[in-house]
């Protein structure tokens, strides 16, 4: 009897490739795995299903004003911790932990900058510095904009990305409120405008105060805007909320913000905003 010898092995199993990390980025609205320089080129919406990831201020300041001029001012303004504030971890090391990460020294970017050649001052916010929370410096930054903005001349905007005040220092951040409005009450009294941009999320004082100021207001597709959280609103009130309470849609249709646009269509909506305000 002879026995049976295989001549080859056929199939040969092959090592499993790795994906190179950050190639492909996961769509939050409708989970589509999508190639990261596609998104990139898409400004960051979603192909499939119109999801507005959230962005950094140096993406937006990338997308929003004509290459090159913006010019940064006060960036040099840190926060101190003058309550000494400690919960889980000191506020004074979450500070130093935000500016290493980001390598930004606050949560928002003020400048000088043209938008299909228009001249503006913009004030950008970044979620990604402790949740783009408003504390002391964020208010000052946007008291000194404004400011700069009625000695030159210039309308404002403003692009919104926060969680709310920064509850570790205290009543200090929440002054920031009053101090912000009274600056655009200022600049309305100059005869200048002011334009609003709120993004995913727009919260607590943020949008208390200065983010729903604005002569326009503007929002993103989805964006979260309100003042408490629905969990929060709904845990208060024991009602189920409506379907897409506090998105950006529910808002236009409750007037509170005055149109939504796509992240490709906000710099052209603004050139022809500048445009008619110029004209006046």
């Amino acid at each position: 009897m002879s026995w049976f010898k295989r001549e080859s092995f056929g199939l040969v199993p092959q090592e499993k490739k790795e994906l190179p990390d950050g190639l492909w980025i996961k769509c939050e609205g409708c989970n589509e795995i999508i190639y990261k320089k596609e998104l990139d080129k898409n400004l960051y919406v979603c192909m499939k299903c119109n999801h507005h990831f959230t962005i950094n201020s140096k993406t937006y300041i990338k997308i929003l004003m004509d290459d090159g001029t913006f010019n940064e001012f006060n960036d040099q303004i840190q926060s101190v911790d003058p309550l000494k504030f400690k919960g889980t971890r000191r506020y004074a090391e979450q500070l130093k932990t935000a500016m290493k990460k980001t390598g930004l020294n606050e949560a928002i970017r003020t400048g000088f900058g043209q938008i299909n050649h228009h001249d503006v001052v913009f004030c950008v916010m970044d979620f990604s510095f402790i949740g783009g929370s408003m504390g002391s410096v964020v208010g000052e930054k946007i008291s000194r904009a404004i400011q700069l903005a009625i000695e030159r001349h210039m309308p404002v905007i403003i692009l919104s990305t926060s969680g709310g005040a920064r509850m570790m220092e205290g009543a200090l951040s929440l002054m920031q409120m009053a101090k912000t409005s009274a600056y655009l009450a200022k600049l309305s009294d100059a005869g200048l405008p002011y334009i609003s941009i709120c993004t995913n999320p727009t919260t607590g004082g943020v949008s208390a105060s200065y983010a729903m100021l604005g002569d326009i207001i503007i929002a993103e597709p989805g964006a979260l805007i309100g003042f408490a959280g629905p969990r929060v609103i709904k845990q208060t009130i024991g009602q189920d909320l409506p379907p897409g309470f506090q998105r950006s849609e529910f808002m236009l249709d409750h007037g509170f913000i005055d149109v939504i646009l796509n992240r490709q269509e906000i710099k052209e909506k603004l050139t022809q905003i500048l445009e008619f305000f110029e004209a006046q």
